[in-house]
């Protein structure tokens, strides 16, 4: 028997004894791999968050800000207030997303005070706890090798780490659905009503966080229809589907009672399924927006009403997007073949990883950068000065001083491809925090400032691409204050460089004002380097180059061992959002939930070449010995 064929029948024997993983380690030893889950996974989410907490509060700001504001009122008012007809929460245009986010928010708010660094623990250690569920998930139906791997990829995924600390309920909305598959695991080998229940439950509870898993539960119901012996199908099905009413029931009663319409949970679906046309149409032969912008002012132009373009959802928010629906609903219907063509397309962009920040392997500021006005830097210069000390100016740039010397203006023909100028070295103490402060205009193109060491072979420290302002002309662009917040680790001196940051145009015209560094302290938790290193060398497989081949593998090699009750378990997540999220614009973050389950398919390839590559050196290692003794 080829060692394939023995290591599919070892996979197989194991998920036929229907032996869990806590039934087959003792107590002590599952509870060992369950924390080493646990602080893997909390480690790696804490490096996220000290590495990215400066920059989170740029992403969807406003969408963050609505959550912040919807808190606010309800620590305010009381959580009654929700319920209340006359309340400033019955505004419709609160409906763009369900409400579960602002009630944790609030909850938080009221024992803790306001701030950012609270919720983000609470989500930080939520979702820890996923992937010791992951590990538990596989644990019952797959041997421990495949669940540790398993629980392992999800606490080093990048991609998850970076979403746990973002100020928004994706990661959140996650963690329900992955308790109500573990509850359903259970379930179908110990068959209990109250289990299912509280598994629909836990939908309904995503729901209130995310509307995205509104048809989760049916799905998980007809998951339970297949896997159910006779007798326990239709009652569990139903089970799992009262779970989810009893949770999303109050929120629907209440929409219908305070706005007059049955909204089921949220408004969005006819926004998102325009703007998800649109993002397929490139030719604009639908004339569909692309953009929130661009639908409001569709509907104010059409409706011949201005104040539609103030808001999504107010005035006339439920009739708005009815018609938005109704919009998106008639190309469908004079155009199958395209749209079928479209959910494919996005479907299948659902299992490529996010382009995510890896952890990063030197330890980050942990001083506030924010400096009071009037602060005296440890460094400073104007452009006349460090043009006379030594400025370092790539071919095809020209640099001059503009305002009295106290402005360096940079202009490239676009020959240069890299560095545009470097600043002399600048003096610092080793291993301390510091801010760098630069007004910058862009006037054409793209750029970006950096800070590196005096041989310019070490990054410090770097500022997004930095563009022209698309509605100011280039003459008239405003000027920006860019600041760098860096660790000097074990070097004296540094250096300040402007690279040019997009490929098209390749021209950049920059003005840069007086230069300041700040001293703001000593840097600390540089030990954690070394375990930094480690994560982000792992963390350099997470591409969807190496990981889609390897959860193909798994797939075929679940079903050539003839585990199906593994592969529809693993495969109902990834398959409902492929179903019932294709057909809308979808973000990365609304289908997070997708890749903690197909990490369980690399995990199984990973086993399997473990094993087999295990078993071939005993093998080969016995053959050498046999013929040794022999001779």
């Amino acid at each position: 028997m080829s060692l394939l064929s023995q290591t599919l029948k070892r996979l197989y024997v194991h998920a036929d004894t229907n032996a869990p993983v806590a039934s087959t380690k003792s107590f002590a030893t599952l509870s060992a791999i369950i924390a080493l889950i646990f602080l893997v996974a909390l480690t790696v989410r804490i490096f996220s968050w000290q590495d990215t907490r400066l920059d989170v509060e740029k992403v969807q700001t406003w969408v963050s800000e609505d959550y912040r504001q919807a808190a606010r009122l309800i620590s305010r008012d009381g959580f009654g207030s929700f319920f209340a007809k006359g309340s400033p929460l019955s505004d419709p245009n609160r409906l763009g997303h369900p409400p579960g986010y602002s009630f944790l928010l609030a909850a938080i708010y009221r024992f803790f005070g306001e701030g950012d660094a609270t919720i983000q623990f609470v989500q930080v250690v939520c979702d820890s706890v996923a992937a010791v569920f992951i590990f538990l998930i596989v644990g019952e139906l797959l041997p421990t090798g495949i669940a540790v791997t398993a629980g392992i990829l999800v606490a080093l995924a990048p991609q998850l780490s970076y979403n746990s600390v973002l100020l928004l309920p994706d990661s959140l909305a996650v963690l329900p659905i992955i308790l109500a598959v573990y509850l359903l695991v259970r379930a179908i080998k110990r068959p209990r009503l109250v289990t299912l229940i509280i598994a629909g439950a836990l939908v309904g509870v995503s729901c209130w966080l995310r509307a995205n898993a509104l048809f989760f539960a049916p799905m998980l119901a007809a998951v339970a229809l297949i896997l159910f012996e006779r007798g326990m199908r239709l009652k569990s099905s139903a089970a799992i589907l009262c779970g989810a009413l009893l949770v999303i029931a109050p929120l629907t009663i209440r929409n219908a009672v305070v706005l007059g319409y049955f909204v089921p949970v949220s408004l969005g679906a006819g926004q998102t399924l325009i703007e998800g046309i649109a993002d397929y149409d490139h030719e604009g032969r639908f004339g569909m927006p692309a953009t929130d912008m661009g639908v409001m002012r569709m509907e104010a132009e059409l409706n011949n009403r201005p104040d539609y373009y103030s808001t999504l959802f107010n005035p006339d928010g439920v009739r708005r997007e009815r018609m938005r629906l109704a919009r998106g609903f008639s190309v469908i219907k004079s155009h199958p073949v395209w749209f079928l063509s479209i959910m494919l397309r996005r479907g299948s962009s659902m299992f490529r990883l996010e382009r995510s920040r890896r952890i990063s392997p030197e330890a980050p500021v942990t001083h506030s950068p924010f400096v009071a006005s009037g602060a005296t830097p440890a460094w400073s210069a104007s452009a006349a000065e460090l043009m006379t000390n030594g400025v370092m100016i790539a071919q095809g740039v020209e640099a001059s001083t503009a305002d009295d010397g106290q402005a360096l203006r940079v202009v490239s023909d676009g020959s240069s491809a890299g560095t545009l100028f470097t600043s002399p070295p600048v003096a610092v103490e080793r291993n301390s925090d510091y801010v760098l402060r630069i007004p910058v205009k862009v006037e054409q193109g793209g750029a970006i400032l950096s800070v590196t060491d005096a041989t310019q072979k070490r990054l410090l420290g770097a500022t997004p691409v930095l563009h022209t302002e698309q509605d100011a002309a280039l003459t008239e662009q405003p000027v920006t204050t860019a600041e760098i917040a860096f660790v000097s680790y074990n070097t004296n001196e540094v250096r300040v460089a402007l690279v040019r940051g997009d490929a098209k145009p390749p021209q950049v015209a920059a003005e840069l004002g007086r230069v300041e560094l700040f001293h703001l302290g000593s840097a600390s938790l540089l030990w954690t380097r070394y375990p930094r290193m480690l994560v982000h060398a792992a963390q350099q497989l997470y591409l969807t180059a190496v990981m889609l081949p390897l959860e193909l593998i798994g797939l075929l090699l679940l079903i050539r061992g003839r585990l199906f009750r593994a592969v529809i378990i693993v495969l109902a997540v990834p398959f409902y959002y492929f179903c019932f999220q294709s057909p809308l614009h979808t973000e990365y973050r609304y289908v997070l939930a997708v890749n903690y389950f197909l990490f369980m398919l690399v995990a199984v390839t990973l086993y399997c070449s473990a094993v087999m590559l295990w078993s071939g050196l005993r093998k080969k290692s016995f053959e050498v010995k046999y013929e040794e003794r022999n001779n």
